[in-house]
């Protein structure tokens, strides 16, 4: 099998690196984000290894359906970057990583959380330029805080674990409510009332219809003033222009971010020397109550082996005709 590999890092050919050799695959590295301007790349290659801000729509599809592409092996959770019907109609499977570390994504988000709430960040460029001055450092206690936890998958129940070892209330909403969460002592609630009790609401549901943008201006309405809200889930969960409003105001009083709407042009990318045209992350740059990160959750040393080896199981079943039991179908 030779596998046409996009959107590569260093770190991606060092995870797939050492274990590909197990598998007897070809990969061939390329820099280039899959798109319908770079599936030409894909020439030659039996099977595509797409991340997740590549664009797989259906003109991208097309064309790695003329170059003899049957598989495109995801090596992420979510799948919203696919256009699964023309993927179905042109018998291109597709196959994902549904679970590598939870683990690395919660504890990314509870970071977050700790540098918002006692501003390390700020402590820390301080101390590099002697300034031991505590002023405008003041913080708050994580314990005892209501967290709300929108979503309880894999990511979500491993952030209530740690929420509840900081000693917090903790509130969930999910369409399916999880027995072992429930005993543990995580509360489910209605959307609307975690929103109007939680002090901390943090992101850890997929992209769909119904949960675009679900961080909106009426649903900021409805939490307390100074909520702090916390996205390491999906950008288009949080409605970018309403957050914005909702800062100014003080009703968001804490925004971190690991993920944004616009993200595909910017993420993984150095862009130190250039001018960012896209207005709406240069004015959330401006507050200091705002932390963003590049997406940057899932990047530890473990959930990278556990993606390198969970892609190339996918390719292996694909390989020998076996079942695809990370298939995502239309």
């Amino acid at each position: 099998m030779r596998i046409a590999f996009f959107s590569t890092k260093k770190y991606d050919q060092d995870s797939f690196t050492s274990l590909v050799k197990d598998y007897g695959f070809q990969i061939d590295f390329l820099e280039a984000k899959l798109d319908h301007q770079s599936a030409i790349l894909a020439q030659g290659h039996d099977v595509v290894c797409a991340f997740v801000n590549d664009q797989i729509d259906s003109k991208t599809l097309e064309i790695l359906s003329k170059e003899g592409v049957k598989l495109i092996a995801l090596r992420c959770a979510g799948y919203n970057q696919v256009d699964l019907e023309k993927a179905k109609e042109l018998g291109i499977r597709i196959v994902r990583v549904p679970a590598y570390s939870p683990e690395a994504v919660a504890e990314h988000t509870f970071a977050l959380i700790l540098t918002l709430s006692r501003k390390t960040h700020k402590a820390y460029n301080r101390v590099r330029e002697s300034n031991f001055s505590l002023e405008g450092l003041t913080g708050f206690n994580i314990f005892q805080k209501t967290v709300g936890v929108i979503g309880t998958g894999a990511i979500g129940r491993a952030f209530c674990k740690i929420a509840l070892g900081f000693g917090c209330k903790v509130l969930a909403f999910d369409v399916m409510e999880n027995a072992e969460m429930k005993k543990i002592g995580v509360q489910y609630c209605s959307l609307d009332k975690l929103f109007a009790h939680s002090q901390i609401i943090s992101l850890h549901c997929p992209l769909t219809p119904d949960t675009h943008h679900i961080i909106n201006k009426k649903a900021m309405e409805k939490m307390k003033d100074g909520t702090m809200l916390i996205n390491t889930s999906r950008g288009a969960l949080i409605d970018t222009t309403a957050v914005i409003s909702a800062l100014k105001k003080g009703k968001v009083g804490f925004l971190g971010i690991d993920v944004y709407e616009q993200e595909e042009d910017l993420f993984f990318q150095n862009l130190s020397e250039q001018i960012l045209k896209d207005d709406q992350i240069s004015r959330l740059i401006t507050f200091p109550n705002v932390l963003i990160t590049g997406h940057q959750a899932f990047l530890t040393k473990e959930a990278l082996h556990q993606i390198a080896f969970t892609t190339l199981e996918n390719i292996a079943a694909f390989a020998s005709d076996s079942e695809l039991v990370n298939e995502v179908k239309a």
